[in-house]
């Protein structure tokens, strides 16, 4: 949550602009803020690189001058107004910005997005978005940087030099580079609210609450390999990342805000250079459809502290999509109702349907490693569908993983994007399931209408409570919250599957004392007298 009612001021105010400037539609609004503050942060970056490289009386190579660099060796037209900038210094913010409105807005459209663009053409050089150990620029040479590499097709789509010139102001003024992790992660995440009116634009952005309680109980840890297949904004891998953060931070470091998510992550107990590495490189793995959505993902990412995400554009459902058996957790909310193309469906799916929600359950199976964890959003419809795909995909579930648990959530918890009622499954690739642990959700402490204002009714301290006591001690667990249902394995089998929990709750109907019909008609006979008896009297005194 982004406390600093300044920086709040700030974004509200970013925002104020870009619609007043005729970019209404929050998806392209956060893209275009994407690519200013990547330009902020790529100077700032390589400015205290070169301080740095000064200090210590080393080289320092800039982006700006590889880029020229580039352009040389390939013979590519150098710019018009790059002419005579040898090492590509009016491609930086600090320049640029300066330039009146009707000149700065033209320079960036035709000159510095054709240097965004390039950045991911660089044939052996792509530049982090962090330093380097000494200070210096990371350099990566075993794969292009997430970011620059999704930079290929950005466009530039400010018309007004005015919007573009208070937009540089608002963002220079919020000093990001300046901000710890913590709070530029934040600051993104609180940009990214503003999606919450985007439902008509089709997309669909998970509440991080509800990721956090997933993310809580599938519990990664450090050294894992995590992806999602269908990563969006990336609110799982983020919230990945923080949980092994705060797994691996002093206790008296950490500070919970009121949504009781932890800050303060600096994972000081992270001793091996090795794993710290691997968490900020390789650990974090992503993939969507949509090259808006993989741009801004990525930036959320790395302002989240990830140097180098392997955040990419595919569709992984589709045949060029290879990945399997790889990763240690899964965590996901793909697309419930999404459309295929059945000739470019990859040959890996046994499932015999074109839906995406069964589609991505197989999907995640075969990414997992055995031993793999899981953490899945599904519509209810996926719980006991009674087609032959429906039941396939359950029987993976249940006779391929160990389903540790199912949690029933109500339909406004998405909203105001959908009233779908859905469901989080937990739950491991090998290993046998014995019994399975369903939770009827309630509330998440929020109205279930499309206003979601807060509200007293929540069960996510209890849900992981509870699963976390049950995962301890399996066979010595006995349910507290009436809310849980355990089911035995051979009931669900017997029962083909079906994994909703209204098929195995148990409803309590209240006793009703019914009379003795002769005591009834005896009253009834009683009450005729008496009334004969008032009318009598009503008569007599008339």
């Amino acid at each position: 949550m982004l406390t600093n009612p300044q920086l709040k001021s700030q974004v509200n105010a970013l925002w104020d602009r870009f619609w007043s400037g005729g970019i209404s539609n929050p998806v392209s609004a956060i893209e275009q803020m994407s690519f200013l503050i990547f330009l902020k942060r790529l100077d700032d970056i390589d400015n205290t690189a070169t301080a740095s490289a000064k200090r210590r009386k080393t080289e320092h190579t800039s982006i700006y001058q590889q880029y020229m660099n580039w352009l040389g060796r390939t013979r590519t037209v150098v710019p018009s107004g790059l002419t005579g900038d040898e090492h590509g210094d009016r491609l930086r913010w600090g320049y640029w910005t300066k330039l009146p409105g009707e000149e700065m807005l033209p320079f960036v459209r035709d000159t510095v997005f054709q240097f965004l663009r390039g950045l991911g053409d660089l044939s052996d050089l792509s530049p982090t978005l962090s330093e380097g150990e000494g200070g210096v620029i990371g350099v990566e040479k075993k794969r292009e940087n997430t970011y620059s590499q999704s930079m290929k097709d950005a466009t530039f789509i400010i018309q007004k030099p005015s919007l573009l010139q208070e937009a540089v102001k608002i963002i220079e003024d919020m000093h990001i580079s300046d901000q710890n992790a913590d709070v530029q992660g934040d600051l993104y995440e609180y940009l990214l609210n503003q999606l919450a009116s985007s439902g008509k634009n089709g997309q669909f952005r998970t509440p991080r609450h509800i990721i956090r309680m997933i993310t809580r109980m599938v519990n990664p840890k450090i050294g894992d390999r995590i992806c999602d297949p269908a990563a969006g904004t990336a609110g799982f891998l983020v919230s990945a990342y923080e949980h092994i953060l705060e797994q691996n931070t002093s206790k008296e470091i950490l500070e919970y805000d009121e949504e009781g998510k932890a800050h303060n992550l600096i994972g000081d107990q992270i001793t091996d250079p090795r794993l710290h590495k691997f968490l900020k490189s390789d650990a974090i793995n992503g993939y969507d459809n949509d090259g808006t959505m993989v741009r801004i993902g990525a930036m959320n990412l790395m302002l989240h502290g990830i140097d180098q995400p392997n955040f990419r554009y595919n569709d992984a459902l589709s045949k060029s999509f290879e990945e399997q058996t790889l990763y240690d957790v899964v965590l996901a909310n793909p697309p419930f109702k999404g459309s295929i193309d059945e000739s470019d469906m990859n040959a890996r799916f046994r499932t015999k349907t074109k839906k995406t929600e069964l589609l991505f359950i197989e999907l995640i199976y075969d990414l997992l490693v055995t031993g793999g964890r899981a953490g899945v959003i599904v519509p209810d419809g996926v719980l006991f569908g009674t087609s032959n795909a429906h039941v396939d995909v359950r029987k993976i579930l249940v006779d391929k993983c160990q389903l540790q648990g199912i949690i029933s959530m109500p339909g406004g918890v998405f909203k105001p994007y959908a009233g779908v009622s859905t469901a989080a499954l937990i739950f491991t690739k090998g290993g046998i399931t014995d019994k399975v642990w369903f939770y009827d959700m309630h509330g998440d402490g929020f109205s279930l209408d499309d206003k979601r204002q807060p509200t007293a009714i929540n069960d996510i301290a209890d849900i992981q409570k509870e699963f976390a006591t049950w995962q301890a001690n399996p066979k010595k667990y006995q349910p507290v919250s009436s809310n849980v249902v355990m089911v035995d394995v051979a009931d669900i089998r017997e029962n083909k599957y079906d994994l909703s929990i209204s098929r195995y709750k148990k409803v309590d109907y209240d006793t009703i004392a019914y009379e003795n019909p002769e005591k009834v008609l005896e009253k009834l006979v009683g009450i005729e007298a008496e009334i004969g008896q008032i009318i009598q009297g009503l008569k007599t005194a008339i």
